[in-house]
Formats: structure tokens, C-alpha cells, sequence
């Protein structure tokens, strides 16, 4: 059963096959599309995961695999 912690690799493979560098929406679909099944088996995370994903970010931005924000929550995410 996949955890919130799970969504940390998650991001980071779905940056690196957007190219390093991908908007919220597109790397929640990337997501989606790949880990449907593991999202659906994952019991409370399955409700959650699109908050998760950005919990995930940040946890990476704070590790240092991700470029800061700057504030803009448009600003697409990526790989540092």
C-alpha cells in the first residue's frame, strides 16, 4: 500500500519524464496515469493525494531536489 512518503519519488519521476520541469496539473496526471492503481489501493491516501502531492514538494524543495517556489504558486515545479 503506497504512503504519503511514496509521493516523494513519485514527483521526482514525473518531473524527469515532463522533462525536469512540469505545472502542478501535469504532474498529477502523470501521477494518476502510472499509479491509479496503487493511489486506489492506498485507503485514506486515495482521498487525499492531490494535497499529499504538494506536501511531497515541498518536502523536496526542503531536501533540495526541487528549485524554490519564489512565492508563485504558478510557477511549474523543478528538478534542481
Amino acid at each position: 500500500m503506497a504512503s504519503r512518503h511514496d509521493l516523494q519519488d513519485w514527483v521526482i519521476e514525473a518531473l524527469q519524464a515532463l522533462g525536469g520541469r512540469g505545472k502542478v496539473v501535469d504532474v498529477c496526471k502523470h501521477i494518476w496515469k502510472h499509479r491509479e492503481a496503487e493511489l486506489r489501493a492506498s485507503g485514506d491516501l486515495f482521498y487525499t493525494w492531490q494535497y499529499d502531492v504538494r506536501w511531497a514538494a515541498q518536502k523536496l524543495r526542503d531536501g533540495g531536489k526541487l528549485r524554490p517556489a519564489l512565492g508563485d504558486r504558478a510557477t511549474p515545479w523543478q528538478l534542481a
